[in-house]
């Protein structure tokens, strides 16, 4: 699509296209403009106020207006930075820090009112560790920068916590609200299952129906400390993990990109990577769908058959039984009497494998895999 012209913005020039918002232009050209309920694919409502831009030039004169929603014109001279916006952002921020349990970067009028508070989230929560996303926290990034610290501590107010979902948990006492979770649902997964008023003030936490798949997007889309699955929930921090490996889901043949959080040489978790072909959504199996890898029920040594009975051997032992039998049957009945069935339970990799092996060692191309059906 060709450009529409040129925006100006913290007094460079840059082209836009049609349909392009501040922010998209911003993001395009690496100017950092921070975003909190802004979800890519979904419709931008705006709510949270952080993105929030000085605009100057046509009728209207200097505007306060929020980027990820504002169609970006040829006139429009914008600040992303001036003291204006610094401190309406500050102020967006506080607003959020005062509706719950935002224990990371509150502080109270006296000493007793924090003390309390704390007590509180700690009851709530039913431990003593601070929130369960310190470190992974949007909320709290965005209060460290403009250091910002809550000011209205809640009290005497009680938050529902859903542990019904057998896969995350739903905290009410941190959502601030942000839509992020229903777009994600309704709009990117289009599963439908979480319906909420964002207009309606007094509107009811969004909760989900009986259309939720368990699929984790609105996990992932959370920013604070509203929706973290029970595996990682106060038991895994960021900084713990050992290291992140990019791979593809092999649950079925869609080729969904993973990212493996690993600690221990286990892994602790799996989110969804921004790439062709999921753009970071997952089902059900592939964002949670990982426990067997290191499941105590797994066999870890190999196993031959003697008399009807299994016992079990030294891998040197195994590999030279397996390959004298397909070398026999091979040299004997042809290849193609042989078949290969791979599994999704193992990685993309080590399916590759499998099947290289049936056509280049077993000569064989009957290969086939649990996807597939």
């Amino acid at each position: 699509m060709k450009s529409k012209g040129n925006i100006t913005i913290n007094g460079r020039s840059f082209p836009f296209r049609e349909g392009q918002t501040i922010l998209d232009v911003a993001q395009a050209n690496s100017l950092d403009i921070p975003t909190l309920c802004y979800l890519k694919r979904a419709t931008s409502n705006g709510g949270c106020g952080v993105c929030v831009v000085e605009v100057a030039g046509g009728e209207k004169g200097v505007q306060m207006l929020r980027a990820c929603e504002t169609p970006a014109d040829v006139w429009m001279n914008v600040r992303t930075e001036s003291p204006t916006v610094i401190k309406a952002r500050k102020e967006a921020i506080q607003n959020m820090l005062d509706t719950g349990n935002h224990n990371c970067a509150v502080c109270g009028t006296s000493d007793a009112a924090w003390t309390d508070f704390q007590l509180g989230a700690q009851k709530s929560d039913e431990t003593t560790d601070l929130c369960p996303v310190w470190g992974d926290c949007r909320l709290q990034d965005l209060a460290f920068k403009y250091q910002v610290q809550g000011q209205n501590i809640p009290s005497d107010k009680e938050y529902p916590k859903d542990l019904a979902n057998p896969f995350f948990v739903r905290d009410y006492s941190r959502c601030i609200k942000c839509g992020r979770c229903e777009a994600a649902c309704n709009e990117v997964q289009v599963n439908l299952a979480i319906d909420w008023n964002r207009n309606d003030k007094d509107a009811s936490y969004p909760l989900a129906n009986e259309f939720c798949v368990y699929c984790g997007e609105c996990v992932q889309a959370c920013p604070v400390g509203a929706l973290v699955e029970k595996d990682v929930h106060y038991s895994l921090r960021p900084w713990e993990v050992d290291k992140k490996v990019r791979t593809t889901c092999s649950y079925c043949g869609v080729g969904c990109q993973l990212e493996l959080h690993v600690r221990d040489n286990k892994i602790v978790k799996v989110e969804g990577v921004d790439a062709a072909p999921n753009y970071g959504s997952l089902c059900v199996k592939g964002r949670f769908g990982y426990h067997f890898v290191g499941h105590p029920d797994r066999i870890t040594s190999p196993l031959i058959k003697e008399n009807g009975k299994f016992r079990e051997a030294s891998w040197d032992e195994a590999l030279d039984l397996a390959a004298k039998r397909f070398s026999e049957i091979r040299e004997k009945h042809g290849g193609d009497v042989m078949g290969v069935l791979t599994s999704a339970r193992i990685s993309n990799e080590e399916n590759y494998l499998a099947q290289k092996f049936a056509r280049a060692v077993l000569k064989t191309n009957n290969v086939d895999h649990c996807a597939r059906l």
